[in-house]
């Protein structure tokens, strides 16, 4: 049974999901930085899934960051499947601008994370919905 890390689960916030992936926000203001996390047991590489499941994992990080692209003005979109602190497979998937705060150095350990208020919750979500409304997506309750 999927369970997500206890580290990921501290440090993000719901989204919803994708046919394979769990959409996570990262509970940091300072970038839209997102978490995808396949739904799958005891995975901590791409290699472990199987090809149909590396596929559906590629279609949907490709998505998002298009969506992510267009809806966040990004000027660059860093893309990533770490592992080093958090060894559950997970790909992040960050909007950047020239500008950010860490800009343009990785966002990783830049500055201490800046919480998301309710309201600044509520209008990432309000922003998805209207781009992933037609996608193959669940949107979790609205819960911060």
């Amino acid at each position: 049974m999927f369970a997500l890390d206890p580290r990921l689960q501290q440090d993000t916030l719901h989204v919803g999901d994708f046919p394979l992936c769990r959409l996570l926000l990262m509970n940091d203001a300072s970038y839209p930085w997102f978490i995808l996390v396949p739904r799958r047991e005891e995975v901590s590489e791409l290699f472990q899934l199987d090809e149909v499941d590396q596929r559906s994992l590629w279609h949907e990080t490709n998505l998002l960051a298009e969506v992510l692209k267009d809806t966040f003005k990004a000027d660059k979109m860093n893309v990533a499947s770490l592992g080093n602190m958090v060894s559950q497979l997970h790909m992040h998937v960050i909007a950047r601008r020239r500008g950010d705060a860490a800009w343009p150095a990785p966002v990783w350990g830049h500055q201490p994370a800046q919480p998301y208020t309710e309201d600044q919750v509520k209008e990432v979500r309000d922003r998805l919905k209207l781009v992933l409304g037609s996608a193959d997506f669940r949107f979790a309750q609205e819960a911060v």
